[in-house]
């Protein structure tokens, strides 16, 4: 039977291939120490760059961060951090407060799973901070990024960037590496600023690590609750 369509049997495998990396892709919170060559990393980036943004304005820009750079650094962070949490505020809102229902169920949900998954309750502040710490310290990743957008831009564009963090994401993923997208390094902007010498009309929109996950860590073996498309999804005509 002659048919016009461009679908065929390849294509199949294609979304096999495609969907497998979205829903295997994990946050992961721990990582090994092997090293990521430059190289692989540069590949990365080159795929992800082809991310839609609106009109094309490609509002991202990325700082890697190895070696002797990666270690000053997160060492500054967490300096930083013991110094005094509280006077380390993001360039912008993460969540409002308060945050609303469903939105906290979910959040207190994630939150009380990562705590039993390493150890730390909601009620031990002092080894909730320490474990913030690990954060700042890119899980232990070999590679670091930040990621940094023009504050002119407005908020429309942060659904660009969010498609290019989610290529970047998956296209490592494909490679067998894993990452983690870090908000909180919003928090060092200030610190970022200074150490990579960007300019005040940039603000930082996220960090990320990424490398090979340790998955002998409990909580990079976490299944998160994903809601069925039924509870978001209405099918209209």
């Amino acid at each position: 039977m002659h048919t016009n369509s461009r679908w065929d049997e390849s294509n199949f495998d294609r979304v096999t291939i495609v969907d497998q990396i979205m829903t295997e892709r994990r946050a992961k919170r721990g990582f090994l120490s092997t090293p990521v060559p430059t190289e692989t990393v540069a590949d990365i980036l080159n795929a992800a760059r082809f991310a839609p943004s609106s009109s094309n304005t490609q509002p991202w820009r990325c700082y890697v961060l190895k070696g002797s750079a990666r270690e000053r650094i997160t060492t500054r962070a967490v300096e930083n951090f013991r110094a005094g949490p509280e006077k380390l505020a993001p360039e912008y809102p993460f969540f409002p407060q308060p945050l609303p229902d469903p939105f906290i169920s979910r959040f207190n949900l994630f939150r009380g799973q990562l705590g039993d998954a390493v150890g730390v309750p909601r009620s031990d502040r002092y080894g909730r901070l320490k474990d913030v710490e690990r954060q700042f310290r890119f899980f232990g990743a070999p590679v670091g990024m930040i990621f940094t957008m023009d504050r002119k831009l407005e908020w429309a564009s942060f659904i660009c960037y969010g498609c290019f963090l989610q290529n970047l994401m998956l296209a490592a993923r494909a490679r067998g590496l894993d990452t983690c997208a870090q908000q909180i390094w919003s928090l060092q902007h200030h610190l970022l600023r200074e150490e990579l010498g960007f300019p005040e009309s940039d603000m930082v929109i996220a960090g990320m690590s990424l490398g090979w996950a340790d998955d002998s860590l409990p909580e990079n073996n976490m299944m998160n609750h994903k809601l069925a498309i039924e509870d978001f999804v209405e099918f209209v005509g």
